[in-house]
């Protein structure tokens, strides 16, 4: 078709292991003990149902459809009109004898020649190091460690990384958060911002205690209370953590005029601080925590 690109980006590796126990990792896919997918450093692979002919999701922006599934040895997906282009990518593993064989992918997409200029610069650096992390994943959870170092992340994908990195949103102050409603009988001031938990990150709230650098006044349960003092205003800000969220919630206690003066200032570029110290905090918890392939180590058990 006139003005349009196909794209054909392949990958591949040899691992050391039968080609049972790395198929059984494919069968395990957008399920909650998905071994493969990198997460929670890149977006995971959702699916409305499970792995199976018919099921309709994607990752990040990404959407696609299975169209093919052979279990334990291929998967493919065919896109769904995300704007990426017509066509397929799929997952293989093929046996190269006893404890050997190849896992590979293949995308191949028909775009028109501004998607296909967009996605060498931008998204190809991003795929690429997510499908090698990928294999990255099924050495660990077969292997029970890699045999060499990990995928290099290219500053260009960490750059897309951080450009599209979650945002938060403004929410009511959780009811949840005891601590910080215990804080001051009467504060001047609250606000909170939520933000989503990728799979694979911490539940614990004190994971989050060295990208927030207070002073921690207190925790409790999936709340951690942090804080500082000073002679014009006292400052508290709760973290707190849901099965699917992370919340970070803020109050204010106003000494004297000087304190009102001085926050009445801050005040403007509070909420964008907020957001932005909470978004950071999310992406450096996310590359902290293991890898997928570590995770959920557990391979099926090979068919006999």
């Amino acid at each position: 078709m006139r003005g349009t690109r196909t794209l054909r980006n392949v990958h591949e590796r040899i691992v050391q292991a039968p080609a049972e126990a790395v198929g059984a990792l494919l069968d395990r896919l957008a399920t909650p003990d998905d071994a493969l997918f990198p997460t929670p450093v890149w977006p995971a692979m959702v699916l409305d149902r499970p792995l199976a002919v018919g099921a309709d999701g994607g990752h990040g922006g990404i959407r696609y459809r299975v169209a093919a599934h052979e279990p334990g040895r291929s998967v493919r997906f065919d896109t769904t009109g995300d704007g990426l282009g017509t066509g397929w990518h799929r997952f293989d593993v093929e046996p190269l004898g006893p404890g050997r064989c190849r896992i590979s992918h293949v995308l191949e997409v028909t775009m028109s020649a501004g998607r296909f200029a967009f996605f060498k610069l931008a998204i190809e650096p991003v795929h690429d190091t997510m499908v090698e992390e990928v294999f990255d994943n099924a050495e660990r959870a077969v292997l029970g460690s890699l045999p060499h170092p990990p995928a290099r992340r290219p500053r260009r994908a960490l750059l897309v990384n951080r450009l599209l990195w979650v945002r938060p949103t403004g929410v009511p102050v959780p009811a949840d958060a005891r601590l910080l409603h215990g804080a001051f009988e009467r504060p001047d001031f609250t606000d909170a911002w939520r933000i989503p938990l990728a799979p694979g990150m911490p539940g614990d709230p004190r994971a989050w205690r060295h990208v927030l650098p207070f002073t921690e006044r207190g925790a409790e349960g999936n709340e951690l209370m942090l804080g500082e003092d000073a002679s014009h205003l006292d400052f508290r800000a709760s973290v707190l953590v849901d099965d699917d969220s992370v919340t970070l919630a803020t109050a204010v206690r106003l000494h004297d005029p000087y304190g009102r003066l001085y926050f009445a200032v801050v005040r403007r570029v509070h909420p964008y601080m907020a957001r932005r110290s909470l978004r950071r905090a999310h992406r450096r918890v996310a590359f902290a925590a293991r890898p997928a392939g570590e995770r959920n180590a557990r391979a099926a058990v090979p068919p006999s």
